[in-house]
């Protein structure tokens, strides 16, 4: 993830989930709304969406009771203000919060942590399971907020709904087994009984984005309330609204209001702060500012979890469906604008079908609806701050200069929004343009041609980056086993992202440059957790005893060493 915005210690971005349905070849204009020119009238780019009369505004949405009722819980009396990225306009008056305002939201809440891990795990998990259902009944309200903080097309904002929901039934029913004690074979079996407990970190600092909200926000919080931890979220200022309305929706699920503290403010001032007082340190971010923050964390001898940027690789085999695997590109490329750590920024295409893989996706990008409606319909929105709309100009404008190729897009869209740029499909891309190596975080992607498998895979691992890729072909075993040869996190086999994303009881993170640690399954909890082992001696002690001399009990170790291995115990 590229920085940008003011999420991490020096400011950073990040990730996210789930499955958007491919984009027709010729998308017809959704109810409610109509299809208009595109590029200022110019005959060419994207088509548009319009809003229908009466589609609710930011200002139907964002109301200032709304914006009060949600932020009065922030610890901070400094005045800040976030943005929409649809109109650059701002939403809402918000708390500032100051390094000093750090240190009091981690008092509260260790002295709530306390209370709360001595509630019984089933009655935390049942919070999680209470939680799901209100998000899922009073979706329409988050999907405005994530649409006007992030500028992304509902659809897109709806997968972190999707995503959040997941994260909340899994753990809301697996939490009880993944942190209940856990018998051990002991030293000498039958004398020595041995139990593994889970104890909660005490409270975690978390660091989150403001690419996915309302997943990278309360998504990664869930396991650790669940685990018995309390959290001090430091949002990012302009996403900070949707975050503070999951806290609302989880606290009336039953979480204690002071086991979710929540500061704001810019990230260089704020984020060190968080990790200062932290006992453990989740962070979605840059790879530059999740470098400091693992330097902050290892000073003090505190776990931390970082999923960082991206580079990610997608190959089309031979023997691929053009027609899903183009489909599959729009979405793997193209969700949340490329705001996706996960989302794919170069293409691997196999010479014998690139001709016709280029056509399909071309033509299905051509066809992209581009708009700011908060309804369904629009098939991409808009960039979400200058300087990830400033990354994404410079990166194509440097690579056509230097030889590269616009087969789609390729501009930026000012007559339906300040920060809009078109999806962009470059050919012709090599070092040492930028846009091959360094991570854009935007609608663009670079496709390379090659010849055999051994070749893709060696090109798509020479990045420093590894969290996701994709292998498209309609032989499953040859797919899943070129997944096995790529040094990535997650591999998708004919998707894009969503379906490692999405598959919630297995870990997903990155490799190298792409992060530490995992979130999702047993490690996306248990990381929340310190384990604690309970070592109960009876009969005898492991030391000479019944009248055994030194000599004499080394003699009757040795003999039981030799009878465990004998049968088989580990």
């Amino acid at each position: 993830m590229t920085d940008s915005q003011d999420t991490g210690t020096a400011s950073a971005t990040d990730e996210a989930p789930q499955d958007a349905p491919a984009s027709p070849a010729a998308p017809e204009a959704p109810a409610g709304g109509t299809s208009g020119p595109s590029a200022a009238e110019d005959g060419g780019g994207n088509p548009v969406v319009r809003a229908a009369p009466g589609t609710r505004t930011a200002a139907d949405v964002v109301t200032p009771e709304v914006a009060a009722r949600l932020t009065r819980c922030v610890v901070g009396a400094g005045r800040t203000a976030n943005h929409t990225p649809f109109t650059g306009e701002q939403l809402a008056d918000l708390p500032e919060s100051t390094p000093e305002d750090v240190a009091t939201a981690f008092e509260r809440a260790r002295a709530a942590q306390e209370r709360w891990a001595k509630v019984p795990v089933r009655q935390r998990a049942a919070v999680l399971l209470r939680f799901h259902d209100l998000v899922l009944r009073r979706q329409a309200e988050v999907l405005d907020l994530i649409q006007l903080e992030t500028g992304k097309a509902r659809l897109h904002a709806h997968e972190e709904v999707q995503a959040v929901a997941v994260a909340a039934r899994h753990y809301g029913r697996k939490a009880p087994s993944y942190l209940r004690p856990k018998s051990h074979t002991g030293v000498v079996p039958t004398l020595t009984k041995v139990t593994e407990l889970r104890q909660p970190r005490g409270v975690v600092g978390q660091i989150a984005p403001w690419n996915y909200p309302f997943e990278l926000t309360v998504g990664d919080a869930l396991p650790a309330f669940v685990a018995g931890n309390a959290v001090v979220m430091k949002p990012d200022t302009e996403t900070a609204l949707t975050a503070l309305w999951a806290r609302e929706q989880l606290i009336e699920a039953g979480l204690p209001e002071d086991v979710w503290q929540v500061v704001i403010g810019d990230g260089p001032v704020i984020g060190p702060e968080v990790v200062r007082h932290a006992d453990y340190v989740s962070f979605t971010g840059s790879t530059r500012t999740g470098r400091e923050v693992a330097q902050g964390a290892a000073a003090r001898l505190v776990g931390v979890s970082l999923e960082l940027g991206g580079k990610n690789a997608m190959m089309v085999l031979h023997d691929a469906d053009v027609e899903k695997a183009a489909a599959g590109a729009v979405r793997g490329c193209f969700s949340s604008a490329g705001q996706l750590c996960i989302s794919i920024e170069r293409l691997y295409v196999h010479e014998s079908i690139a001709d016709a893989f280029v056509e399909r996706f071309a033509a299905r990008t051509k066809a992209m609806r581009l708009g700011t409606a908060l309804a369904y319909g629009a098939d991409m929105g808009s960039l979400v701050g200058a300087r990830q709309l400033e990354t994404v100009a410079r990166h194509v404008e440097e690579a056509v200069a230097k030889g590269a190729r616009v087969v789609a897009g390729g501009r930026p869209r000012p007559d339906i929004g300040p920060l809009f740029y078109e999806p962009t499909i470059l050919e012709g891309v090599e070092a040492p343009m930028a846009v091959c190596g360094e991570e854009t975080f935007g609608p663009v992607v670079s496709i390379y041609r090659f010849r055999d498998e051994d070749e893709a895979v060696a090109l798509a691992n020479a990045t420093p980056y590894g969290l996701n890729s994709s292998v498209w072909t309609k032989d499953g075993r040859r797919g899943r086993a070129v997944a096995a040869r790529l040094r990535t996190g997650t591999v998708n086999v004919n998707e894009a992202y969503a379906a490692g994303y999405g598959s919630v009881q297995s870990p997903m993170g990155g490799m190298g440059d792409s992060g530490l640690g995992r979130r999702h399954g047993s490690e996306g909890i248990l990381k929340y957790t310190e384990a604690q082992t309970v070592a109960q001696q009876r009969l005898m002690p492991l030391a000479p005893s019944f009248g055994m001399d030194d000599e004499k009990y080394a003699a009757f170790m040795t003999r039981s060493l030799r009878a465990m291995k004998a049968f088989r115990l580990r």
